[in-house]
């Protein structure tokens, strides 16, 4: 029998199990995006000194929100999707949502329609309400100030191993991402799932011409072809907008010998390693089945991630060949370097070096299961890297999608 691993996580009301304890400041429109940063700026480490057991406060802003279709349409609903997933990850402790009034994502509308319940840990206000700017800082100060004591009660619990949930990502790709870091972070999958845990795979136009791939794994006919669904869309999205599925690999990814987007979807469909493919997902859609899955998304990095977190990923580990800064909340990133060279030059950034499989006798499963292991780590409370730099604060982005008007 297998040996059950464990985390030490929070367990939510839900039953939802989360590895960071955060509370949110979530806006509906870019017009409360400076009242949010405000409110979220007051709490200062000092200040949050005397609350141990959270996080941060931080601020969930985005430049949309109004000047778009309205209910029905894929963007109003896309970005619905993203704020109620960010409003339920189990990583967030407690939600204040900041309004202007007259946008067209309404609040109301969202607590209505996701069925969301005011409270203590969820409340919610606008500018034109409240008074002002200022009146609605100072309010939102107050609102926060009476969650931390409740927030601050949550504990870290021994958790089971089943109950994370891990977005599979890649960025700044080289030839050595399919080689190296994706199929070692594609063996943690695979042990993660032996566990009974959820990997979710995205970038649809990254997985381009590799498709099969994965339809071939798919648990029934019905999650194949969800999956070639999406692959048509994009191919009708990307015509529409004058452009072409094969605009990738970017000019990062040449430099580092990749010279197809075949080249680089090879690569990226190896972080899904070898289990069942078990659901498809649209973007920022609660992913409800366990194992493998598969989330639609652009290729750029902070708009799938952050579709990723929405749809509940409480980890975020993301390989790069030629490095990245990239960091999240409140899901942490754990990053993989494809190559030691550049895992050297940017250790302050890296936390796994895969290139050793190449050039340190190490094995894909070695280096796997050392990613897996420190999945089990970050989610008991050990910072990664970009965590430990404060990163995440600024790689909010929801994908826009449709006309701006």
């Amino acid at each position: 029998m297998a040996t059950l691993d464990s985390f030490m996580g929070y367990v939510r009301p839900s039953g939802r199990v989360g590895t960071r304890n955060y509370i949110a400041v979530l806006t509906s429109v870019n017009c409360s995006a400076t009242a949010a940063r405000m409110i979220a700026g007051h709490f200062t480490p000092d200040r949050l000194a005397a609350y141990p057991n959270v996080d941060g406060v931080v601020a969930f802003v985005h430049g949309t929100g109004c000047g778009m279709a309205g209910q029905g349409s894929e963007g109003f609903e896309a970005l619905q999707r993203v704020m109620w997933g960010y409003a339920r990850n189990p990583n967030i402790g407690g939600v204040l949502m900041a309004g202007l009034g007259c946008e067209m994502m309404q609040i109301d509308w969202l607590i209505e329609a996701y069925g969301l319940s005011p409270g203590p840990l969820f409340q919610a206000m606008n500018i034109q309400d409240m008074g002002g700017l200022r009146k609605t800082v100072d309010k939102g100060i107050e609102k926060i100030e009476t969650m931390l004591p409740l927030v601050n009660q949550a504990r870290r619990t021994p958790c089971p191993a089943s109950e994370l949930m891990v977005a599979l990502q890649c960025g700044g790709s080289d030839a050595w991402s399919g080689v190296t870091a994706n199929p070692a972070v594609g063996h943690a999958c695979d042990l993660l799932v032996a566990q009974g845990g959820t990997g979710v795979l995205a970038e649809t136009p990254e997985i381009y011409g590799a498709e099969h791939l994965l339809t071939a794994r798919a648990a029934d006919r019905a999650t194949g072809d969800k999956l070639v669904d999406l692959i048509r869309w994009w191919e009708d999205y990307t015509a529409r907008n004058k452009g072409s599925m094969d605009n990738n690999p970017s000019p990062g990814n040449k430099k580092g010998g990749l010279t197809t987007i075949l080249e680089k979807s090879l690569g990226a469909v190896a972080k899904g390693g070898t289990t069942p493919l078990n659901g498809v997902y649209r973007y920022a859609e609660p992913v409800t089945a366990r194992g493998f899955t598969f989330m639609d998304s652009p290729g750029y990095d902070p708009a799938s991630v952050t579709g990723q977190i929405a749809s509940g990923c409480t980890l975020v580990v993301f390989t790069t060949g030629r490095g990245s800064a990239f960091g999240s909340k409140p899901s942490p990133t754990i990053k993989v370097a494809t190559n030691s060279e550049m895992y050297t030059r940017m250790s302050g950034d890296m936390d796994v070096d895969a290139g050793r499989i190449l050039s340190g006798g190490a094995t894909v499963e070695q280096v796997g299961r050392e990613i897996y292991e420190m999945w089990l780590r970050v989610a008991s409370g050990e910072q990664s890297k970009s965590e430990a730099q404060g990163l995440g604060d600024f790689e909010f982005v929801p994908w826009q999608i449709g006309a701006v008007m």
